[in-house]
């Protein structure tokens, strides 16, 4: 299954249109977190306690997302994004897209493996 950011899928044709499907969740930081992301706050850069919470929800979304996209009968989901919010301390993170069903163009033909460097001759 594929899940791209284009509206298309190049060598695959779409099918079938099944709608929008997204996937939500609202996370916020536990007390060891946020304690030490204040601290790190004050002398700039990255946070990597937030870092941390933001990746693992958009992998928690995205899965919510390509469940939804299976469900309804899906084998790609195209235009995919990301959008996210807050609510007073907490952050909303939404994936979304249109679920879709594609075919190949073409059959796949086997490629070829790649040939083996040959050592140099002296």
């Amino acid at each position: 299954m594929f899940m791209v950011t284009t509206n298309d899928i190049p060598g695959y044709r779409i099918t079938q249109v099944l709608g929008e499907v997204m996937g939500l969740t609202v996370r916020s930081t536990d007390f060891g977190q946020g304690f030490a992301a204040g601290f790190r706050s004050l002398g700039g850069g990255e946070i990597p306690e937030y870092t941390q919470v933001m990746y693992e929800a958009r992998q928690v979304v995205m899965g919510r997302m390509w469940a939804e996209a299976q469900q309804r009968g899906g084998n790609a989901i195209v235009a995919m994004r990301f959008d996210a919010g807050s609510i007073q301390n907490f952050t909303e993170i939404c994936a979304y897209g249109t679920a879709v069903v594609v075919e190949p163009l073409a059959p796949q033909a086997p490629q070829p493996a790649p040939p083996q460097p040959q050592p140099p001759r002296f």
